[in-house]
């Protein structure tokens, strides 16, 4: 175990424990109302299952993760997607229907949430697959893969979750386009193109075509002017979590002290910790906070350029693009500048299986460092 400390991209590793440190001091403030007056429960009731979640993470990430070879996850690679495809699938017989969505299983003290997981899942096939064939000489040999993410997204967004199922597409297309493909297929280039038109398409839906989503998921996709629509459910969230960014100023009203966690702010230790963050401790903070994931994304990539091989380079990056896009559209959505679609933030929101799922990409990637470090390295920079 020490040895694979040693060679590990260290600052990667100190920068996810000082902010999985923050998330857990910032769940247990932000939820401390509303676990007592909401959810009738011990006021360290989130913050107990949050820190048990990491705990049980990074233990799992340095027992079985960090010492099982990259190279390894080929042989699993097909039973992994089977096997949340199952899990998807099963939610409509057996979810838990919850805020408009069939995305849980209830087991006991814990809920358990397929579609985070995906994630991860989507992230180590596309890699593993690529990273084989990626000099296969048959025809159409790449859309194999692509399918199988697009019936995983299709499953998500129908639960209906368009944020997750938003970062499994995204996070599949940018990958597909870094892979390096001879410059010479045509279908590459073809369906690269016909990917860049789907996109902006997806796009274009979510800004202007609220008409074509479900009553829930259209009063997300109303997002501007959230303060002149507050009586309305698709301004109350976001003005609220405005306002407690105004409240914070530069310096924060002090940790533990905010206002709008008093049920103003629903969802104040989930999707909208961030606004609670500056309100509580300013925007001077906020702004350390996100130059740590900055930082965080940039060893990250640095990692994919380093790695051995193109597997892991490409399981780097896709762990790279799952984080920002995370960070894009949570903060895009609290900030009113994009449609509202219930994205956690990385390491800070509460929410065990997405807190599972982003440790398990970041041990992943420490995986990564590790065997970039054991071996000589071959070129895989991406396009």
């Amino acid at each position: 175990m020490g040895n694979l400390f040693k060679k590990m991209d260290k600052p990667l590793f100190f920068v996810t424990l000082i902010l999985c440190v923050i998330g857990l001091v910032m769940v247990f403030s932000a939820s401390s109302v509303a676990a007592v007056l909401q959810y009738k429960v011990s006021t360290y009731y989130f913050f107990r299952k949050q820190l048990i979640v990491m705990v049980a993470g990074f233990v799992f990430g340095f027992i079985v993760i960090l010492n099982f070879p990259i190279k390894r996850y080929q042989y699993l690679k097909s039973i992994m997607m089977l096997a949340i495809m199952a899990a998807l699938g099963g939610l409509i017989a057996y979810g838990t229907f919850t805020n408009g969505s069939r995305s849980w299983y209830r087991l006991g003290f814990f809920s358990l949430q397929p579609s985070e997981f995906a994630k991860t899942i989507v992230v180590i096939y596309i890699a593993c697959y690529f990273g084989k064939n990626i000099n296969c000489e048959r025809r159409f040999f790449f859309l194999r893969p692509i399918i199988a993410c697009a019936l995983i997204a299709v499953m998500i967004f129908l639960q209906p979750d368009l944020g997750t199922a938003a970062i499994i597409g995204l996070t599949v297309f940018l990958m597909f386009m870094a892979v390096p493909f001879s410059k010479n297929d045509k279908d590459v280039k073809f369906f690269k193109i016909l990917g860049v038109i789907f996109v902006t398409g997806v796009i274009g839906v979510m800004i202007f075509g609220g008409e074509l989503l479900n009553s829930e998921q259209a009063s997300r996709l109303t997002y501007r002017a959230p303060c002149t629509r507050y009586e309305a459910k698709t301004g109350y969230q976001v003005c609220n979590g405005m306002i407690a960014i105004n409240n914070g100023g530069l310096f924060g009203v002090g940790l533990g002290n905010s206002t709008q966690k008093y049920l103003y702010l629903p969802e104040a230790h989930t999707d909208f910790i961030f606004p609670i963050i500056v309100e509580e401790l300013g925007s001077i903070v906020g702004s350390i906070i996100i130059l740590l994931y900055i930082y965080m994304l940039f060893r990250i990539l640095k990692i994919a350029k380093k790695a051995k091989d193109l597997t892991g380079s490409l399981i780097a990056y896709g762990t790279f693009l799952t984080i920002l896009l995370h960070l894009v559209i949570n903060f895009g959505g609290i900030l009113a500048l994009i449609p509202l679609t219930g994205v956690p933030v990385p390491l800070l929101s509460y929410g065990g299986s997405n807190v599972l799922n982003i440790i398990a990409l970041i041990f992943l990637t420490l995986r990564v460092s590790i065997e970039a470090n054991d071996k000589p390295q071959k070129n895989v920079h991406h396009k």
